[in-house]
């Protein structure tokens, strides 16, 4: 569905293991574990730097945001036609970008599950989809 999805340019918003699909379809890799990245249920895991002048940047602002972390696999070489577009502390890819299609970005985090908590989390699905979320705050 992924692979359909880009042919035909249709928007991509891939999270957690949608992230390291989306670099093993454009032939990148992972790397099976590390440590430190997984720590469900808490909001604040760790810190990723985003850049500006990027679909993700624009949508949440650049610089320093702290996301959640499920996840113990990280993606190892970044797949072709991908930029890295945000990084963790310790030098992980978190976010991945297409530029050469209308949307295609790719998170290592949830921001689904922030949206009630953090404002850009709640950004980051207007800004870089053109919808709108609703939340019962």
């Amino acid at each position: 569905m992924l692979e359909s999805a880009l042919e035909r340019d249709l928007p991509v918003l891939a999270i957690c293991r949608g992230m390291q699909l989306f670099n093993v379809v454009h032939g990148g890799t992972i790397e099976q574990h590390v440590e430190g990245h997984r720590q469900p249920g808490v909001a604040g895991a760790h810190p990723i730097a985003v850049d500006a002048q990027t679909r993700l940047g624009e949508a949440i602002g650049p610089g320093t945001h702290v996301v959640n972390s499920r996840h113990h696999q990280v993606v190892d070489r970044v797949g072709h036609d991908l930029h890295v577009t945000a990084r963790s502390e310790d030098g992980y890819p978190e976010a991945l970008e297409r530029s050469d299609k209308k949307f295609a970005v790719a998170v290592q985090w949830h921001p689904e599950d922030l949206i009630e908590n953090q404002d850009d989390a709640k950004r980051a699905f207007p800004g870089v989809c053109g919808f709108s979320l609703t939340t019962n705050t």
